[in-house]
């Protein structure tokens, strides 16, 4: 699923929701309420975003209605972090591997790991 765009907000009712599912609304409300202190009424709002968006399915039972995650974490990581790379870097790697080099200190298992990466994608298009 690509091409869902997430406001931070929404993003905090699909934490939930990936922890935990399927949930009812209340359960829903009640969780994100305890890690915001947001309204029953905004999260309700951002359930129906979600919803509408496709990232979140809702089913009725009886006389409940209960909410699982459409969205993977997987996708939605994809998603910010092509957003982040389109934004800043205009698309390129390379520019944002060197901003987290310089501005963050990398570890020596960091630098390790980043070249047994690069050596997979160099024997894969070898």
């Amino acid at each position: 699923m690509g091409g869902v765009k997430l406001s931070k907000s929404e993003q905090h009712v699909l934490d939930v929701l990936w922890r935990e599912h399927p949930l009812t609304a209340g359960q829903v409300i009640e969780r994100v309420r305890q890690l915001t202190g947001w309204h029953e009424s905004t999260v309700k709002t951002l359930l129906a975003r979600l919803t509408e968006k496709k990232a979140v399915a809702r089913r009725k039972d009886g006389g409940l209605f209960f909410y699982r995650p459409l969205l993977t974490r997987d996708a939605s990581l994809i998603e910010q972090a092509e957003g982040l790379l389109n934004r800043f870097f205009d698309g390129q790697m390379a520019p944002l591997i060197a901003h987290f080099a310089e501005r963050r200190k990398l570890s020596k298992r960091d630098v390790e790991e980043i070249e047994k990466v690069l050596a997979k994608l160099k024997d894969r298009d070898a």
